[in-house]
């Protein structure tokens, strides 16, 4: 018997959810798990990040021809379908799901975690790297990561709403290389992707097209502003709002004038710290015979 986990990343979607695998791997350390990614360039980075072993699959079809019935798994992907969900509980004896979704359906044979359901066999909540609760001076008064795609330049065409601010700006893991050079005239620095970390972690307010990275920076004690963007799914929004995050819905640059200018009145609900309770819950899923 093996162990998975199956993470849904590229370069149309993001990393949102590889680095929710990333804090999870790092709370199971003790097991050995292998982390199936379906970009295969993440796949080849994922040691970087602490992984100790990563595979790229083409299509999440694919993984019953790596794992074998009688394996466990971990699920991360809005992939999912019924018939898809049905023929993995049946060839996964453990299959452990993951989703943002606040309609979501629990399957009667899976383990679900998530941020709006609770019941048996469900975990409630959301897993951010133990890292980023550490509370670091805020160096960045303002900065934007529009998030770690964009295949259609979105960002070069809409770069002028933010050009006033003079904020720094965090560039993406898929970005087009040379990308950088088209919007250096609308922010005060350009960081390469690898300084992720450092600017989520020390940037006052962050503005974000990001759902993880707004969570992140709000752990570390930032004032993120989500912007919603037109080809990202609004699974978050009801969280967002409960937790008092500011909401820009698509490149809207008068809403964007109005948030940032009532920033200072704002105030913040941080989502309530669920690592260990979902760790321990997922530890027991997967060391039950």
């Amino acid at each position: 018997m093996r162990f998975f986990y199956y993470v849904h990343t590229g370069h149309r979607i993001g990393l949102d959810r590889f680095y929710r695998a990333v804090a999870i791997l790092n709370e199971l350390q003790d097991l050995d798990i292998t982390l199936l990614c379906s970009d295969f360039r993440i796949a080849s980075e994922a040691k970087s990040y602490g992984i100790k072993r990563a595979v790229g699959v083409d299509v999440v079809r694919n993984i019953p021809q790596i794992a074998q019935h009688g394996d466990k798994i971990i699920f991360d992907s809005e992939e999912i379908n019924p018939t898809l969900l049905e023929d993995m509980t049946q060839f996964f004896p453990t299959f452990i799901r993951i989703s943002d979704s606040p309609d979501e359906i629990k399957h009667p044979k899976e383990f679900l975690i998530s941020p709006y359901l609770s019941g048996e066999k469900i975990a409630t909540g959301l897993i951010i790297h133990e890292r980023y609760y550490e509370q670091l001076p805020k160096t960045i008064p303002m900065a934007l990561f529009f998030g770690d795609d964009d295949y259609e330049k979105d960002l070069e065409k809409h770069q002028e709403m933010f050009a006033p601010y003079k904020m720094e700006l965090l560039m993406g893991f898929y970005h087009f290389l040379g990308y950088e050079n088209s919007l250096k005239g609308s922010f005060s620095t350009v960081h390469e992707s690898e300084a992720y970390d450092e600017v989520i972690r020390h940037t006052d307010v962050l503005i974000s097209g990001s759902p993880m990275a707004v969570l992140q920076n709000l752990s570390s004690g930032g004032r993120p502003i989500y912007l919603q963007r037109p080809d990202y799914t609004q699974d978050f929004l009801p969280l967002f709002e409960t937790m008092g995050i500011p909401v820009i819905k698509g490149y809207d640059k008068g809403q964007l004038i109005q948030t940032i200018s009532n920033q200072s009145s704002k105030s913040y609900q941080k989502y309530q710290r669920s690592n260990k309770g979902i760790v321990e819950l997922l530890r027991k899923e997967l060391v039950l015979v």
